[in-house]
């Protein structure tokens, strides 16, 4: 057992994480009891508040980080450990890799982070790089449906720098999507607080006030890229902020949700996208490199995106590499 008490702060990138999470990201072998036991005893504080295992936590917050217990020997066949089939498959997933930096292309339906019903996530998977100061972090976060690059950081200063990058909003972001309708006008900015509402997989973002509790500020750059006629659009999208389910709500919000989507869908969109899965794909991140310079990083299309792009005729060629060249915050 590691004998001192530390105090730990949260990065931007886990703002919103809840605190079991947040202690099974840094230290994997606690269980849900331990934890559960630590916080209901009062040895885990959040700024210097006692809390219960399913809050969440904001950025910046000091964690009373009690002394924690060794994790004992994994035993073969232990259900968190990785076989040869899960590294080989962790490694494919690698678009770049550098001594500081990963990027994933991260699929369709593989979940970001476990939770109580998933047990295949790519917080596991980094275990194929080894643990300690060895298994890489992650700065910033993908939905379970959403496909696309994922960006790792490779010990812990790596990672400090890049979840600073998101937080301080310097990775520009553009998403991939396709919509049901034209949004009139063809780009645009969208300036629109959300609130989250409903918990766990029936948890949504609903358009808000600025002012009513618990409204979080959140601003979506969208341009056109293609059209199908009057039925569909593929869309860039840029978030500014990085609200849960953002670029999903917000295109929701203005009558245009986005395929494929079982959440912020409507009648005419769930009819359109038949078959079709979420139609949403973090197609490129720019930001600076931890270790200087620039880092650019493109994802193919996932089959998922590529089925609809089949199905509505659009072609990659078709877009700009950077399709919100001069777009900036409108605050």
């Amino acid at each position: 057992m590691t004998r001192e008490v530390k105090t730990l702060f949260v990065a931007e990138a886990e703002d919103g994480i809840r605190l079991d999470r947040w202690f099974k990201r840094r230290w994997p072998h606690l269980s849900h009891i331990q934890v559960q036991k630590m916080a209901r005893s009062g040895q885990i504080r959040v700024d210097g508040s006692r809390v219960k295992p399913e809050d969440r936590l904001t950025a910046g917050a000091a964690v009373r980080v009690p002394p924690i217990p060794e994790a004992t020997p994994r035993q073969p066949g232990d259900k968190h450990e990785l076989n040869e089939r899960d590294i080989a498959y962790a490694k494919s997933l690698v678009l770049y890799e550098d001594d500081m930096v990963i990027a994933l292309n991260k699929p369709h339906g593989l979940a970001v982070q476990g939770g109580t019903k998933t047990t295949k996530h790519v917080d596991r998977l980094l275990s194929a790089w080894g643990e300690g100061m060895e298994r890489p972090r992650l700065v910033h976060r993908l939905d379970r449906d959403t496909s696309g690059v994922l960006l790792l950081g490779k010990g812990p200063e790596a990672a400090k720098r890049l979840a600073g990058a998101f937080a301080r909003r310097q990775a520009k972001k553009t998403y991939w999507a396709i919509v049901i309708g034209n949004p009139k006008p063809s780009a645009g900015q969208i300036d629109m607080a959300l609130k989250k509402t409903g918990i766990n997989d029936f948890e949504m973002m609903r358009p808000a006030d600025p002012k009513e509790h618990g409204a979080e500020p959140a601003e979506t750059a969208y341009a056109t890229v293609s059209r199908a006629a009057h039925r569909a659009a593929w869309m860039a999208l840029r978030p500014f902020t990085g609200r849960t389910h953002q670029l999903r709500a917000h295109m929701s919000a203005i009558g245009h949700p986005i395929l494929g989507d079982p959440k912020y869908g409507n009648e005419q969109s769930k009819e359109l996208s038949g078959p079709l899965k979420l139609q949403l794909h973090a197609r490129r991140i720019e930001l600076d490199h931890p270790g200087g310079g620039k880092l650019i990083v493109e994802a193919p299309l996932s089959p998922e995106m590529k089925a609809g792009f089949n199905h509505f005729g659009f072609s990659e060629d078709e877009a700009d590499e950077d399709p919100f060249a001069g777009v900036r915050r409108m605050r």
